[in-house]
């Protein structure tokens, strides 16, 4: 800590930062076949009962609790909106992960970060009551790790503020998330499935249902409303099952939205697949403010009142399907997605190749900048199967919109990088320092390699150029040798956090009323 007597923010980052797991640590996991853990909870609620909580009292937070494999950052951004917009005189809180440039943008008061000075201080408030108290139970570790405590401040500090209404996203799974403590949320919704962390959720559909699932709730001697967007039949079922187990009020599978309605597409939320998650969204508010809540069943809002309209149409999700004009290099745009599943990429790919995104207006076979693609994907997950979902939709996408362009020449330019941000070797700051990446693997861009191979098998007539960088500096550097240039940035949430760091696209990229 710093030697002055009240402590900064930097010393927060600090002593957030070692509270990493290291990757030797995961690694090990990893190789002994990573399971949950079977006392998540408990431990978890250990640590709330540490700082002068009981779970009983985080339901005053009324919590909008989202799951999901894709889609439930993004369905928090819409609900966080459209309920500001709808109760305008409520105190709104959100919780999401990961951040992209600053970690206090997963803590959220209003749709506004907190301060540093705001993080500061509910950061050490929660720190010196750990320091200051015994575990409970002797399994349960000291401290709890990195996300464990953001979630934990985040409750603290939305009880301190007295909140009206908390959107709450889980980190991995549902059931065994250490979001999943509040005994009676208001509602509770799953976005779309698919498969990610396999290893730990399951391999089969119906298992990361299951994960997902285990967010449904009763309340009081009715249940919670269980909400879903279309799911394929497989995760439905399960769903089910898991609603009619958790005595949920009603299973309801809504409605994506129609395309007449506007999203924040100019801001940060493009892209069709963002209708279902405004639509799930538009169904989470329209259950929360209700005046009375008797525990019958909650009709689907068919027609949205104009405030709904507003929030949906001022929603911001900056670092998904968001198009950013380069402050310096005027004819450079960056296309920015930090989709990280086979599902995400191809939602990712169905947005940037469209026209007027990725592809000339019309038509579509006239003249475009050239393209470059800047990929990375953290270790544990497939470069191979992530690559091929990105060429099998832009093969689709081409077809569709009657281009005569070849899939295996619609990029001049692959960028496989670290996510490390500086040639240096730094990360910036302390905002984006991962003790989760092996050092080993850094120096010898083992993953990088990993995809650059498999690019080179999967489009081996490829006549572009295709370059292993180590730092996402090296890559902005790059890419603005060239000339009026589209960049995709995808593959990663910490990939496109430190492009945006690196370029200096943050007043842009970052500011709902840039």
């Amino acid at each position: 800590m710093s030697t002055a007597s009240i402590p900064t923010y930097r010393d927060a980052i600090d002593a957030l930062n070692s509270l990493q797991t290291n990757a030797a640590i995961l690694e090990a996991v990893r190789a002994a076949g990573a399971k949950l853990n079977p006392n998540a909870i408990p431990e978890m609620i250990d640590y709330l009962r540490r700082v002068g909580l009981e779970p009983s009292q985080l339901n005053n937070l009324n919590v909008i609790h989202i799951t999901g494999t894709k889609g439930k950052g993004s369905t928090s951004a819409f609900t966080d909106s459209i309920l500001r917009a709808a109760r305008p005189g409520w105190k709104t809180g959100l919780y999401t992960s990961p951040h992209l440039v600053a970690v206090r943008e997963r803590i959220r008061i209003n749709g506004e970060p907190l301060s540093e000075e705001e993080f500061t201080r509910y950061f050490f408030e929660v720190w010196n009551l750990l320091q200051n108290t015994k575990v409970f139970a002797a399994t349960t570790p000291f401290m709890p790790n990195y996300f464990r405590y953001l979630t934990l401040m985040a409750f603290y500090t939305f009880n301190q503020l007295k909140v009206d209404a908390t959107i709450l996203e889980v980190g991995i799974g549902g059931r065994s998330d250490s979001t999943n403590i509040v005994p009676k949320p208001v509602v509770t919704g799953v976005t779309a499935l698919g498969y990610d962390h396999t290893r730990l959720l399951g391999e089969r559909l119906s298992q990361i249902a299951n994960q997902k699932g285990g967010i449904y709730k009763a309340r009081f001697f009715d249940g919670v409303p269980a909400l879903t967007v279309e799911q394929p039949e497989e995760g439905i079922l399960e769903l089910g099952v898991c609603a009619a187990e958790q005595r949920a009020s009603q299973f309801t599978i809504i409605d994506t939205l129609p395309s007449t309605i506007q999203l924040g597409m100019f801001i940060g939320l493009a892209g069709a697949h963002q209708r279902s998650n405004a639509g799930l969204a538009v169904q989470l508010v329209h259950t929360t403010t209700r005046a009375t809540w008797s525990g019958s069943e909650i009709e689907p809002l068919r027609s949205l009142p104009t405030s709904f309209l507003d929030g949906l149409k001022n929603a911001h999700w900056p670092g998904r399907c968001q198009t950013v004009l380069d402050p310096k290099f005027e004819d450079t745009t960056w296309f920015l997605d930090g989709a990280h599943t086979q599902e995400s990429l191809a939602c990712c790919l169905e947005w940037f190749v469209s026209p007027a995104v990725g592809l000339p207006v019309f038509p579509v076979s006239d003249g475009h900048p050239p393209r470059v693609l800047i990929f990375n994907c953290t270790s544990g997950r497939s470069g191979d199967d992530f690559l091929t979902a990105i060429l099998q939709k832009i093969e689709e996408r081409l077809a569709m919109h009657g281009s005569l362009e070849k899939k295996e020449e619609f990029f001049a330019k692959v960028i496989f990088c670290s996510n490390v941000t500086y040639a240096s070797g730094n990360f910036k700051a302390v905002n984006l320092t991962s003790a989760a990446m092996s050092t080993t693997d850094n120096l010898n861009l083992k993953t990088q390699r990993e995809i650059e191979a498999a690019w080179n098998k999967l489009v081996p007539t490829y006549s572009g150029m295709v370059h292993v960088l180590p730092s996402i500096e090296d890559a902005v550097e790059e890419v603005r040798k060239m000339l009026n240039v589209s960049v995709l940035v995808t593959g990663s949430l910490h990939l496109v956090g430190g492009v945006i760091e690196v370029a200096g696209l943050a007043d842009r990229a970052l500011s709902p009323k840039a």
